[in-house]
């Protein structure tokens, strides 16, 4: 008799890549019950070790500066830097599941695939998942179900609206669209890792790899070795099923990546003669399938006008990457294998793009959100889709606790934007509100202008920077008219968004390889009572840009002192506010 487990929960998360992990965090970390089912040993999706995919996102790599996503990211990649200084992909798919399994009121359900759902009317009763290291049906019953799995793997099992391929120009005047509509898809990848060794490392390659005599064969340049190549795709053609043929679609990538080695290092002067493949991906990367047709379809037209939405709840940045259908194939056809269209950065991503319009209690985040094939092209890259995450599983922790469908939190959406703020998600054009104890209190600084830490703009914005200077010993004084309960108090610190980050190696980009200098690491904190002050907390070895120390008491005054930074003199603070 094959086995079976049910489950009951609030939330239930289908795909635990850094959409699904950002969602099932952040819900439970406002009080919902979570279940993460994820199809995969390892979380973190094109991000893990399976795939090793760096996070891109509205930064472009630090080509924009002050723009890199903070929130639940910023957190995972901070922690990163201070836990995996060697930078592995093992120990950043450790910090992923370390994360996931600490947290309060999350379960994590590892290898398991979502594969039937039960529907009362136009709503999700429950999903059932088989796991195949247990040989278990999970059958998980929940409030609100939370599509994360990339393929919106929801959608044929609930009937939910979804789209696949390319739209026509005319259907939402998108001048990036094809003429006319079609059933193309952007494609997949396998990447590979190379090692230098000290002597000549011959290659044989397997008899049915490709072979590439010519570097005019090859879509692009090919003299860097440590991560293989993005244009090493396919999978996007009409006659390929971006879901259905992808066991098909990683065999024939096998043998191109194969070949393309095989052409480094037998066919021509290379450089590569020391050179050996140590790691070929065998679960291809995969950009575009079904997309799920939500409240609101974000189109280029929306993108270019920098998402100006009164319900925006995430952004993106990315450009409007759009690859050719062909991929490896378009250097035979004389293509480009991709396009990068312009998209401003940053533009703002709206709530009704993560919610379905036919599917009561759904929602998704990821790259199968309710996009054309072209605004997709930006929104797809994970830094993108992992604050639409975090404001997904904000959302439904805000619906279970009301009673009411994700739809419905569009009549609540400052507050959910409130809530995504105060976590350091950052919402263009959207400040930050402190509550009537800090924006009355008295600031009182050692040195420079406290004020901006309470404009509610917390990173530099333009030429602005949003920030309290401050140097170590400095010390903020806030003061409070007749007193006033503090449970507790908060600091943004300088996580140096104007730096590049990267999860692991791919070589020296001059990211950071250990918390930035300028990010504060000890504090000491005082409270004023009775004309006294007394120690209340500190901060000791802190490596997070968002740092929260608990008072739980009335008080007259807070009284904080920058003790040590992780190297730099100065320092700076962009929010200090009481609760």
């Amino acid at each position: 008799m094959t086995r079976r487990i049910e489950h009951e929960t609030d939330v239930c998360v289908i795909g635990g890549g850094m959409a699904g992990l950002a969602a099932a965090l952040s819900a439970a970390r406002h009080g919902a019950s979570v279940i993460l089912m994820h199809d995969r040993p390892v979380l973190g999706g094109n991000s893990s070790s399976e795939c090793r995919m760096h996070i891109g996102g509205a930064d472009r790599h630090n080509r924009i500066p002050n723009v890199r996503e903070t929130g639940i990211l910023e957190e995972l990649r901070l922690t990163n830097l201070r836990r995996n200084r060697q930078r592995s992909f093992s120990v950043w798919d450790t910090i992923l599941y370390d994360a996931a399994r600490r947290q309060e009121r999350l379960t994590l359900m590892l290898n398991c695939s979502c594969c039937d759902a039960e529907m009362d009317g136009q709503r999700i009763v429950s999903v059932t998942g088989w796991q195949t290291t247990t040989q278990t049906y999970h059958t998980v019953g929940a409030k609100i179900f939370i599509d994360a799995s990339g393929d919106a793997i929801l959608a044929p099992l609930t009937g939910a609206d979804f789209c696949m391929g390319r739209e026509g120009r005319d259907e939402y005047g998108e001048s990036f669209a094809p003429a006319e509509a079609d059933s193309c898809t952007m494609g997949m990848t396998l990447a590979f890792g190379a090692r230098k060794y000290d002597t000549p490392q011959p290659f044989e390659p397997p008899a049915w790899a490709n072979r590439y005599d010519r570097c005019e064969d090859l879509p692009g340049e090919h003299m860097w070795w440590s991560l293989g190549y993005w244009w090493i795709e396919l999978g996007g053609l009409e006659h390929d099923h971006s879901i259905y043929d992808t066991e098909k679609i990683r065999d024939d990538l096998l043998s191109v990546v194969y070949g393309v080695w095989d052409h480094i290092k037998n066919r021509g002067d290379h450089g590569a003669d020391n050179w050996a493949l140590e790691w070929v991906q065998f679960l291809p990367g995969k950009r575009e399938s079904r997309r799920y047709v939500g409240k609101h379809m974000l189109t280029q037209s929306d993108i270019e006008s920098e998402g100006r939405f009164d319900d925006v709840v995430a952004y993106g940045g990315w450009s409007m990457d759009d690859h050719t259908p062909e991929g490896f194939g378009c250097a035979k056809l004389g293509l480009p294998p991709t396009i990068f269209n312009p998209a401003p950065s940053p533009y703002g991503i709206p709530y009704g793009v993560l919610v379905a319009r036919d599917i009561e209690n759904l929602s998704f985040a990821g790259r199968c959100v309710s996009c054309t094939h072209i605004a997709m092209s930006s929104t797809r890259v994970m830094g993108t889709t992992t604050v639409m995450g975090q404001a997904v599983g904000t959302a439904a922790a805000i619906a279970v606790r009301r009673g009411i469908t994700p739809a419905d939190v569009s009549a609540h959406i400052d507050e959910l934007q409130q809530m995504l703020l105060s976590d350091d998600a950052y919402l263009p054009g959207v400040p930050q509100r402190f509550g009537e104890l800090t924006m009355q209190a008295e600031l009182k600084a050692s040195s420079g202008d406290p004020e901006p830490l309470r404009d509610g703009i917390n990173r530099p914005v333009g030429d602005d920077e949003h920030a309290w200077r401050c140097r170590v010993g400095d010390t903020l004084e806030m003061h409070f008219q007749a007193g006033g309960k503090v449970e507790r108090l908060t600091l943004i610190a300088d996580s140096a968004l104007e730096t590049l980050i990267q999860m692991c190696h791919y070589g020296d980009f001059g990211e950071l390889t250990a918390p930035p200098e300028s990010l504060l690491a000890d504090a000491r904190v005082e409270v004023l009572n009775g004309g006294e002050w007394s120690p209340a907390g500190e901060v000791r070895g802190n490596y997070q840009r968002l740092i929260r120390i608990p008072i739980g008491r009335k008080i007259e005054a807070v009284r904080v002192t920058i003790e040590k930074t992780w190297g730099a003199e100065e320092t700076r603070l962009f929010a200090a506010y009481v609760e």
